[in-house]
């Protein structure tokens, strides 16, 4: 029997690329996202190249249940979920005094409130093993605050800190936690988050999906606690805990800001 890995935001971008590469290593799968027209191509493209086992929810993580619902599809009499990789989240961009609660509650809701929750049911029949791995996908946004993106920084930093306990918590007992913290992506992130014109992304040369999902993999199954993609990101994030706090914050304005 293949193990089984469970995935959320599935359908594309980096959860999409690790879905793949899951499979590719021989995972059975159980992939999460709200468009399922998507997650229909992607099973079908799964099964036919890997001779996988693909199944497919489509759902929206924002709402209360929905964990719930993903944890009894995921563990039918009894199975065991080897890999939970918890992707799925969105930003939002702007001043906060422009912005809408509506948007950055449900935020609030996908990119921290789902995380826990399936950590939370998820971990306890792995500990019980003694045998499992979780990655949550962080960002580099989650060191250091973000003006003009202010709550998808602070949810962020909530996932890397929550993710950085959470592996100490589990050190000797077999289950690993992983924070992935890529930069800006190739993926539909910039679109949806309306950042595609700020200084961050504009005329840089950004990695691709697959390569930062085939890093996050690697450094999950080695156990990795943080996993921060890119060496310029590295050094970015080592810099940022020796400057100023309000220098960071400024400098963090300047990047995000649309006017050239």
């Amino acid at each position: 029997m293949n193990k089984f890995a469970v995935i959320t935001g599935a359908s594309s971008g980096i959860g999409l690329e690790l879905a793949r590469i899951c499979a590719r290593e021989g995972y059975d799968l159980l992939l999460v996202a709200r468009r399922e027209d998507r997650l229909y191509a992607l099973r079908e493209e799964l099964r036919a190249r890997f001779r996988v086992g693909v199944e497919i929810l489509s759902g929206d993580l924002s709402l209360q249940g929905t964990p719930d619902v993903i944890f009894t599809k995921a563990s039918p009499g009894g199975r065991f979920v080897d890999l939970l990789i918890n992707n799925a989240g969105f930003g939002q961009f702007g001043y906060f005094r422009d912005t809408r609660w509506e948007t950055e509650d449900q935020m609030i809701r996908l990119n921290i409130s789902s995380l826990v929750h399936l950590t939370k049911l998820f971990l306890p029949q792995m500990l019980s093993r003694r045998s499992g791995r979780i990655m949550n996908v962080s960002s580099t946004a989650a060191f250091q605050p973000g003006p003009l993106m202010s709550v998808y920084y602070a949810t962020k930093a909530f996932v890397e800190s929550f993710s950085e306990a959470l592996a100490e918590e589990c050190r000797g007992t077999g289950v690993t936690i992983t924070s992935l913290c890529p930069g800006p992506t190739i993926s539909g992130f910039q679109k949806a988050a309306g950042i595609e014109n700020i200084r961050l992304v504009r005329g840089r040369n950004i990695p691709a999906s697959k390569d930062v999902a085939e890093y996050g993999f690697d450094a999950m199954m080695r156990g990795k606690r943080i996993a921060i993609y890119g060496w310029m990101n590295r050094a970015m994030t080592f810099s940022i805990r020796l400057a100023p706090r309000t220098f960071v914050t400024r400098i963090v304005k300047w990047i995000q800001d649309e006017r050239k």
